[in-house]
């Protein structure tokens, strides 16, 4: 593809999201950024959270992914689905009957100033990694299909993508990622759905056909009901539902999309609408993925080594320019969705629960939440140049990976403070978090020694949250909390 035509999808892109950033940013104040003013409408927030859900991640990886393990992951999608029902029904109205803006506020009005930072660092350094790791993927697609044309080095156009990111949410944050995620999702699903019909249009094979093509497949295998499998059923299943509950429920990122809803009600109708929109996203992304690997049989193409590079490499160099555009534009979304969200919940969070900014009157509010708004920034561009230097994408993943293990002790004290009404030492509750995901890490390490060759899958997190909660059990006091 052009080097200009590519240019030009990513400035016509990036063009729309500054008119959105306008837009929503008329009659802003000073929390319009944290909250959205509680106005958007619910049907628009599930919609957007589809993109943001998916990422860059799930846009590349997923498809290439049906090749090593067929559609098991649709396992795991289904223990989301649960997970998505009881965040529903639990967590959406605590959290609209406290009123919070952050949802970390929870931990200090149930257990302590402690936990409460404990539960916001946390969150701090699993978002920032996480949303560096996820941005890292997709800027690295974007630097082959254009930077590198032009000479421009990988840390130059990192830098360009979080600057445009940050101009378009400084602003408004959250107000105007929930309209830029609805934009984001379209493409991503437009990227897909468009892909699928050139693939279909060279085969030359008709809608039924090509349905015909993806049931028939071996590939199209779902259930594992081996025992030590990391993609046995149950493993995966329950994977699912905590992991979406921790990551999901307990993530400042996503839940502050869900709190801009006008009430419980609205948004836990956004929850259901959302969950079935997110598993028949993945049920395209995994068609997908049979349809890629069946047109590289059918052509005798050479499957590159790294699954994750079979979508970019077809889309780019085999399909045509429309499918290279959309692709494109797939990509350029899910990278700024992935980063965007990630940025907002990032600074609300710091400016919520580290620094208490709404309750410093003596300070310029706006200004102070930008410059935090810069600083992370800066900080998840330093993140992703690191991961660059290190040039190793299992070391990198692996630092993904450890990142998701702070999950563990998130899950664990919110599950303790809504399963019980015990009181804890507030003090001992940053070193239960550090221990637990310490052991959990050490256990994963040695399961296959230590358990007779069982290897831990998602559900590593469960264990990490119940080391956490068993640490709150040891540390809990005889009197019982007064507040719930």
């Amino acid at each position: 593809m052009s080097p200009l035509l590519v240019f030009g999808v990513i400035a016509g892109y990036f063009a729309l999201l500054l008119l959105i950033s306008y837009l929503t940013s008329l009659k802003s104040d000073s929390l319009t950024f944290y909250t959205g003013n509680r106005e958007s409408p619910w049907f628009l927030v599930a919609f957007g959270m589809v993109g943001a859900s998916l990422s860059g991640v799930t846009f590349i990886s997923v498809p290439g992914e049906v090749g090593n393990t067929n559609w098991a992951y649709l396992q795991f999608v289904m223990g989301n689905m649960v997970g998505y029902a009881l965040i529903a029904l639990v967590l959406i109205p605590l959290f609209y009957k406290l009123n919070l803006i952050s949802i970390y506020e929870y931990l200090k009005s149930r257990f302590g100033q402690k936990t409460y930072l404990s539960g916001a660092t946390i969150f701090l350094i699993s978002q920032t990694i996480g949303a560096s790791f996820r941005l890292f993927l997709a800027a690295t697609v974007l630097q082959i299909a254009f930077f590198d044309a032009f000479g421009i080095p990988f840390y130059a156009s990192v830098f360009t993508t979080m600057v445009l990111i940050w101009l378009y949410t400084y602003k408004s944050g959250i107000k105007t990622i929930v309209w830029t995620d609805t934009l984001q999702t379209a493409f991503l699903l437009l990227a897909v759905m468009i892909t699928i019909i050139v693939i279909g249009n060279q085969l030359g094979k008709s809608g039924g056909e090509i349905l015909s093509i993806i049931g028939e497949s071996d590939l199209s295998k779902i259930f594992v009901w081996e025992g030590n499998t990391s993609q046995n059923f149950f493993k995966m299943f329950a994977g699912g539902v905590f992991i979406t509950i921790a990551m999901n429920g307990l993530d400042q990122n996503v839940m502050q999309k869900n709190l801009t809803c006008r009430n419980k009600g609205e948004a836990q109708k956004n929850i259901f609408w959302f969950a079935i929109s997110f598993f028949l996203s993945n049920l395209l992304f995994l068609a997908l993925g049979i349809l890629l690997y069946h047109y590289a049989g059918v052509n005798g193409l050479a499957l590159p080594e790294a699954t994750d590079e079979l979508f970019p490499t077809l889309a780019l160099n085999h399909f045509g320019t429309l499918a290279g555009v959309v692709f494109l534009l797939g990509i350029t979304a899910a990278a700024f969705s992935s980063a965007d969200s990630a940025l907002t919940a990032l600074t609300t969070s710091f400016c919520i629960d580290i620094v208490n900014l709404p309750a410093k009157n003596n300070i310029n509010q706006d200004q102070t939440r930008r410059w935090i708004h810069i600083g992370f920034t800066f900080l998840v561009f330093l993140t992703i140049v690191v991961f660059n230097e290190v040039n190793d994408r299992s070391v990198v993943s692996a630092v993904f990976k450890a990142a998701g293990f702070t999950y563990g002790p998130l899950l664990g004290l919110f599950a303790f403070g809504l399963t019980n009404n015990l009181n804890i030492r507030d003090r001992w509750v940053p070193y239960i978090c550090l221990l637990s995901p310490a052991l959990s890490f050490v256990i994963d390490w040695n399961a296959a020694s230590w358990f007779n060759g069982f290897q831990f899958g998602f559900e590593i997190l469960l264990v990490n949250a119940a080391i956490t909660y068993l640490g709150l059990l040891i540390v809990s006091k005889n009197t019982r909390s007064a507040h719930q």
